[in-house]
């Protein structure tokens, strides 16, 4: 059976490469404001909806557009369904930072594909259709098994969210978006705005503008600019102390005087924000570069205090005050926004925290933080709650066997601080299509998936299809 199933996705290499690329060469970024009727997402994430539909078609599968928020592809009989949930809008890239190619422009170098949403989650929902192909062409299955397709997973989830009020909820089922062998965890989500009332009254430095590119929450910012107005002070005294803290701290920061006016631009490494480590945060050096230069003039400003504080600890951004640490990993913190708006000067921050700590827990404890400086207030959103499954159940042991058969090694269940569809149905895990060891290009410039790893995942999916199948 499985050598029928794998000779079949061998024999479909060529095509499935090419429709990874394909849909690579749609900039499916998710965006409400350019929503049409049917489209709520725009048209680029209902163009990639459209190509995997009109290509599940093809194959003799049952399609499903709901409404333009999702869709699915689907096959088999039975009153059970097994899901398999993922998503095709992509987060945005900057074409700059690629070298390979750019971004929308998918390019084949050692025996790598290359664009963006090629691992996040482009490839993997190819190799799991191609899965879904070869059974159904070769076994007849007891149960219906459907293929969930999101556009709003980078965003805010509305697609999947709308999903669930609209159809059938799948009994089990894995998420192609994360790692092998298996993911058992997943960190509980929240995202909260500390902000203060801002009115660039300071007769000595005032912040006038910042922009950050709209950098996303779920992205280690790579980009923040900042202009500062200096009054009642010697502009080059200022100039030259801002340096000299750059030079110390080591710092990615340009600095430069134009009349009244210091422009600071800060350069980071953008990374996933469940692996703030992997990058450089440019919003923390900018924030850290304007703490030491308003201690120095000795300027009040509570929510940088508040940030040197609570938040400076290390320039990845761990919350250490409120640290929470157990098989998950510890809570880390991810300072996505700096924003200077209507009279209002904020900060956003995305955190990832810990399986066996409440998402409750963690609120109280900012807003006890926040409340120590006057003029601050916290705005908590996003929240989603944690992924746990036991590690010795079913779902986690059929998974997490069938990988390690397919590929010989003896990988165990793991948690991850990542946020995948998984976390949206009950029963369901995340599995694939990252190896253990490897680089996560998620949410990275030249972001890849390498062609073996797609074959061997779609594999892997075809043989989870029969197993879940197969499960009582």
């Amino acid at each position: 059976m499985l050598e029928n199933l794998n000779n079949q996705i061998e024999k479909d290499k060529n095509e499935m490469i090419t429709k990874v690329c394909d849909l690579i060469k749609i900039p499916s970024v998710s965006d409400e404001t350019k929503a049409k009727e049917g489209m709520p997402f725009g048209e680029e994430c209902n163009k990639a909806l459209k190509y995997i539909l009109d290509l599940g078609e093809k194959m003799g599968f049952k399609t499903k557009n709901i409404d333009g928020y999702c869709g699915y592809v689907e096959f088999g009989e039975g009153e059970e369904l097994v899901g398999i949930v993922s998503h095709l809008d992509v987060v945005p890239a900057e074409e700059t930072d690629w070298e390979i190619t750019k971004p929308f422009n998918p390019k084949i170098e050692e025996n790598k594909i290359y664009g963006r949403g090629a691992i996040d989650d482009k490839g993997p929902t190819i190799a799991a259709l191609y899965a879904m192909k070869a059974v159904k062409d070769n076994i007849k299955v007891n149960k219906r098994i459907r293929l969930i397709i999101g556009l709003n997973e980078e965003k805010n989830w509305k697609c999947i969210n709308y999903y669930k009020t609209k159809e059938e909820i799948p009994s089990i089922g894995f998420s192609p978006d994360a790692d092998f062998p298996c993911i058992y965890a997943e960190k509980s989500l929240l995202s909260a705005y500390i902000e203060m009332p801002y009115n660039n009254n300071n007769k000595k430095i005032n912040i006038e503008k910042i922009d950050c590119n709209n950098n996303a929450m779920n992205v280690v910012p790579k980009y923040c600019y900042c202009e500062l107005k200096v009054q009642e002070l010697d502009i080059i005294d200022v100039k030259n102390k801002l340096q000299t803290i750059v030079k110390n701290k080591n710092f990615n920061i340009e600095v430069e005087e134009d009349k009244d006016k210091i422009k600071l631009t800060s350069h980071g490494i953008s990374s996933h924000a469940a692996h703030p480590d992997l990058g450089k945060n440019a919003i923390s050096q900018l924030m850290v570069t304007i703490a030491e230069l308003y201690k120095n003039y000795n300027i009040k400003n509570e929510l940088i205090e508040f940030f040197e504080k609570y938040i400076n600890m290390d320039y990845n951004g761990n919350l250490l005050k409120i640290n929470k640490k157990d098989e998950s990993g510890e809570l880390t913190l991810n300072l996505a926004r700096f924003e200077l708006e209507k009279e209002t000067l904020k900060i956003g921050m995305n955190l990832r925290i810990p399986v066996n700590t409440e998402i409750e827990y963690v609120k109280e404890k900012i807003d006890e933080k926040v409340s120590e400086f006057e003029g601050l207030k916290t705005l908590f959103f996003d929240e989603k709650q944690k992924l746990f499954i036991d590690k010795e159940s079913k779902l986690v042991t059929i998974l997490t066997n069938i990988f390690n058969e397919a590929t010989g090694q003896n990988a165990k269940p793991i948690a991850i601080g990542g946020a995948t569809y998984a976390r949206a149905f009950p029963n369901f895990v995340s599995f694939g299509a990252n190896m253990p060891g490897e680089k996560d290009m998620c949410h990275q410039a030249d972001e890849y998936i390498s062609i073996d790893n797609l074959l061997i995942s779609a594999k892997i999916y075809a043989e989870a299809i029969c197993k879940l199948d197969k499960l009582k």
